[in-house]
């Protein structure tokens, strides 16, 4: 008797536990990715890639932030929200870097490494220094798109992040920075200061790399975010003499999902979580 009850409960735990299984896989692999998957301002960022690639094809950096207008246009609104266009990078300038880190001297405009887009380095890069030494800064990497904006002008796709240290490339041996884990946060960063400097007629999201709390870049650089791209539509002219900015909704599951990371990303933040290491690039 005690045998047979045992059995009955083994098969109705095996099916209740398959049950779930099938349960999860179809919420986590089918329905969430189409609930979250939103591209209703910019159907054609559809197609975009989702991530940066360093030099031997590896994934890189989250792209987070796109900006329409034209290059002219993207450069002064990046000059006029305080940021600064980092010097190219050449034997030159990685020994002003390596010197200004060493000695703690100031060097504003530091050169950021390279990345890739299409088959192709960054075409603009700026930054915003933190303290003194450019071990660590804000900066943001953009490419300019074959994709155009509701007005024409050009669509420039970009990934912003915080270098928190300096390392060495792991490929190359050449100083290098490591980025921090909340990518969100500098994405929110230089769209405020494109907005407090009146440089924004409209923002809205789309879907980018989708939500994640184990993101790792081709250094091994940790990094979590909610998935989103926010596109900032630049001022014509720069001008100044607009409305305020308007911020264009979220689809409702969006906005759902948005505050429930921002619980995540609370607790992320606090506790220092890191997950394990994974090997990124050639073994």
């Amino acid at each position: 008797m005690k045998r047979r009850r045992y059995r009955r409960w083994l098969r109705r735990s095996f099916r209740d536990g398959c049950a779930l299984v099938m349960v999860y896989a179809i919420v986590a692999y089918i329905l969430l990715p189409v609930i979250w998957e939103h591209y209703d301002y910019r159907p054609i960022l559809l197609e975009a890639p989702k991530t940066t690639e360093n030099r031997y094809g590896f994934p890189g950096d989250p792209l987070n932030i796109a900006l329409i207008g034209s290059q002219g246009e993207v450069v002064r609104s990046l000059l006029l929200a305080g940021w600064r266009p980092a010097d190219p990078l050449s034997v030159r300038t990685s020994i002003s870097i390596a010197t200004s880190i060493l000695f703690h001297r100031a060097y504003p405009t530091a050169p950021v490494s390279t990345l890739y887009l299409w088959g192709r380095r960054q075409d603009i890069a700026f930054e915003e220094p933190i303290g003194k030494t450019p071990s660590s800064r804000h900066h943001v990497r953009l490419w300019q798109s074959s994709y155009a904006g509701g007005d024409g002008r050009p669509l420039w796709i970009g990934a912003a992040t915080l270098d928190r240290s300096i390392g060495f490339d792991r490929y190359t041996g050449q100083l290098t920075h490591h980025i921090d884990g909340d990518v969100d946060g500098e994405r929110t960063s230089i769209i405020k200061n494109l907005m407090d400097a009146k440089q924004l007629t409209q923002t809205y999201q789309v879907s980018g790399v989708g939500p994640t709390i184990t993101g790792r870049n081709a250094e091994g650089d940790w990094y979590y975010t909610d998935g989103e791209l926010t596109v900032g539509v630049i001022a014509s002219g720069n001008s100044t003499n607009h409305p305020p900015t308007k911020i264009l909704p979220n689809p409702i599951a969006i906005d759902v999902k948005n505050q429930g990371w921002m619980w995540i990303r609370d607790i992320l933040r606090q506790t220092q979580w890191t997950p394990g290491e994974r090997k990124v690039g050639r073994s």
